[in-house]
């Protein structure tokens, strides 16, 4: 019998129950399985989605309270149910909820100078991303034909397409540069640190720490970038400096949490 395809902000991303046959399986091992699925499930971190005293100070603002999807919306669709769901103190997009709309989710405010972080993990062979400087307008059909994507993936599994090619590794500026240094992506299902800092179009990406990918917008180098890559056929792709932020819907499941931003000067 195969697992049925139930998604949890916990074990979805544990374990990939749906490519085992469970019947072939010893009594032992699903006993180990199940005990650590129930153990994720009741795991929470109570720091997450909360800032510290210092942060406030700093100027830190939660992008996601851990309850709710409050100021976020679907792309040019505005606020009504989706796949994007608040569950176990994550946002997730759930690939599972056939009677909701599926898109990209983007932020109801808009920024130019600024300090993103946040968390992510994403399931087996998953494939997601973060967009940065997003025009929502009916022009534009989706948020990554305007905004660079900071990529999200599970590059172990992924498919060929994305495994082969340096510029679609996890961290990268999508389909544009490669790894800028050697950023070591956890494996599916396990929680990855990342950050987006924006100043006066010069940007910068990390990856657990390390620096993944760093560019100026405003740069002739960027310019020949997009126009030598795919992406270049979009007129107005990588044109802004501000915008909104998006996370992509793709279909299969992506989770994130922590995620604050600070305005920058």
């Amino acid at each position: 019998m195969q697992a049925s395809h139930t998604f949890n902000g916990n074990y979805l991303f544990a374990i990939n129950l749906t490519t085992m046959t469970l019947r072939n399986l010893p009594l032992t091992c699903l006993t180990v399985i199940l005990s650590a699925l129930l153990l994720g499930c009741s795991q929470k971190n109570s720091t997450d989605n909360k800032l510290t005293p210092q942060e406030k100070t700093e100027g830190w603002v939660l992008l996601f309270n851990g309850t709710t999807t409050d100021g976020w919306h679907l792309y040019n669709k505005g606020k009504h149910a989706s796949n994007w769901v608040a569950d176990s103190n994550q946002l997730i997009c759930n690939p599972h909820l056939v009677k909701t709309s599926h898109d990209d989710l983007v932020t109801d405010s808009s920024y130019t100078n600024f300090d993103l972080s946040f968390e992510w993990k994403i399931s087996i062979g998953g494939n997601s991303g973060v967009f940065i400087n997003v025009q929502e307008d009916t022009a534009y059909g989706t948020p990554w034909v305007t905004g660079p994507e900071y990529q999200l993936l599970d590059n172990e599994n992924s498919t060929d397409h994305n495994h082969n090619d340096t510029t679609r590794q996890a961290g990268c500026l999508y389909s544009l540069t490669a790894l800028k240094n050697n950023a070591i992506t956890k494996p599916y299902g396990q929680w990855n640190q990342a950050r987006i800092q924006q100043q006066n179009g010069k940007v910068t990406f990390w990856l657990n720490g390390v620096i993944s990918a760093q560019e100026d917008l405003t740069s002739s180098r960027w310019k020949q970038l997009v126009a030598g890559s795919n992406l270049g056929k979009f007129p107005n792709f990588g044109k802004f400096t501000s915008g909104k932020i998006a996370l992509q819907d793709w279909n299969k499941g992506v989770a994130f949490k922590n995620i604050k931003i600070k305005v920058l000067p």
